[in-house]
């Protein structure tokens, strides 16, 4: 199938970057933390970054000034929505929802009054002693005017005792209620539309301050990668379907896409990326520590098992921290990393905090949280300093906590790509 042309144009941008700097692929891999087979599928655009930051580390790599790096983000934007374009999968039935009930108020009914009083005579009725109109005599009297030979119906019967009269209700009137209520629905579709920014966007938790103090902007940038797989194609889903309702496998640079279609939660492990760049090429922001807060836990998930693997190249994982969510206090502890970009694996040597970045010198935080006996739901605190101001900042899932849960002894498949179906994992008893 012909690539986009939205798609070429980015990796045009790229080939060229790549050339300008001269390294291997494996070389340049390296300092961006994917592997050499993964920056050759963007130069050729096979594939397209699920986010924007690795290729503006590249950008920086190869000396791209802001000029080009704007042209290089305007180009990734329009190629990532083509590939979002062609990776939306085909909907699966769902069973329909029942009818939503009404939601436009009622106006108030008015108010009947008190019950009329039966031994007090009804002023409109007419008189039965009055002469009758068609005799002559003078004009008949104005219908408008009251008949002053008729009781006051307002003057109380002293035979009758008064009864309470009903106080009237008060409410605005039906046009006021249904304009406030479109009004109100109004406010809340424009908060749901500003109060959103996209996972990938730099969008900044606020720091901690004095109390009385006004919260000054973060001395850097961040964002997430939450839809990642080992090596670029090890992992494994649980969802809430059998196999005849799961789509195939996507590449992982489309997994977000599918998950979210599926409702599949990661499956005994989560790979979590965190990318920080400074805001100033001379003012370093110090990086102190990462904290793991889980908010709770329940039952492994009783849903079945799907792995992802499906053959890809290499993988890089510089400044990995492992995190066990079954222990009462979890920690992120540094581990070594492993280069699998080459013809051998070689390891990268764990580095612990704390870190240095700048606005030239991002770094990138890749977290593996695993579970055996959990269904876990847990985010992240990264603690920073600058310029004499400390803060913590929360790293959460789009404003939600992340989500992992054990699948041991669950029934897992894999994809058959040559009979286009999910087969039983003969390895099912060992997930997990």
């Amino acid at each position: 199938m012909p690539k986009d042309a939205a798609v070429e144009e980015f990796a045009g941008l790229v080939r060229a970057l790549k050339a300008r700097d001269g390294r291997s692929y494996e070389a340049l891999g390296r300092r961006l933390s994917v592997s050499a087979s993964t920056l050759h599928r963007y130069c050729s655009g096979a594939t397209v970054p699920e986010e924007f930051a690795v290729v503006d580390r590249l950008a920086l790599l190869c000396g791209a000034d802001g000029e080009e790096r704007r042209a290089l983000e305007a180009a990734w934007t329009e190629a990532d929505r083509a590939r979002r374009r062609a990776a939306s999968p085909a909907p699966v039935p769902a069973v329909s929802a029942a009818p939503e009930s009404n939601p436009e108020p009622s106006a108030p009914e008015p108010d009947p009054g008190p019950a009329p009083d039966p031994t007090t005579p009804d002023p409109t009725a007419p008189d039965p002693s009055a002469a009758d109109p068609s005799a002559p005599g003078p004009s008949a009297p104005d219908p408008s005017a009251p008949d002053p030979s008729a009781p006051d119906p307002s003057a109380p019967d002293p035979t009758v005792p008064e009864a309470p009269r009903a106080r009237p209700r008060r409410g605005a009137p039906a046009p006021l209620l249904v304009a406030a209520a479109v009004g109100l629905v109004v406010l809340a579709l424009a908060a749901a539309l500003l109060g959103h920014p996209t996972r990938t966007a730099s969008a900044p938790a606020p720091a901690s301050t004095a109390p009385g103090r006004t919260a000054a902007p973060l001395p850097f940038t961040w964002s997430i990668g939450s839809q990642l797989w080992e090596g670029g194609c090890g992992h494994t889903y649980l969802v809430d379907r059998g196999p005849r309702a799961v789509a195939p496998p996507p590449v992982a640079a489309d997994s977000g896409a599918w998950a979210g279609t599926h409702g599949a939660v990661h499956g005994g492990e989560a790979l979590v990326r965190i990318t920080v760049q400074g805001r100033s090429p001379s003012d370093a922001v110090v990086l102190h520590a990462l904290h793991v807060r889980v908010v709770d836990r329940a039952a492994p998930l009783p849903w079945n098992a799907y792995r992802m693997d499906n053959g890809c190249g290499g993988a890089v994982t510089p400044r990995h921290f492992a995190v066990d969510l079954d222990r009462p206090r979890p920690l992120a502890r540094p581990v070594d990393g492993l280069d699998a970009s080459g013809a051998e694996v070689r390891k990268i040597p764990a580095v612990s905090f704390p870190y240095k970045v700048t606005s030239s010198d991002p770094e990138e935080l890749l977290v593996s949280a695993r579970t055996a006996g959990c269904d876990c739901r847990w985010y992240l605190e990264l603690e920073w300093s600058a310029g004499g101001r400390t803060g913590t900042v929360r790293i959460t899932d789009d404003g939600k906590p992340f989500r992992t849960s054990g699948t041991r002894g669950r029934p897992a498949y894999v994809h058959d790509s040559a009979e286009g179906r999910w087969i039983t994992d003969s390895d099912s008893g060992q997930t997990g």
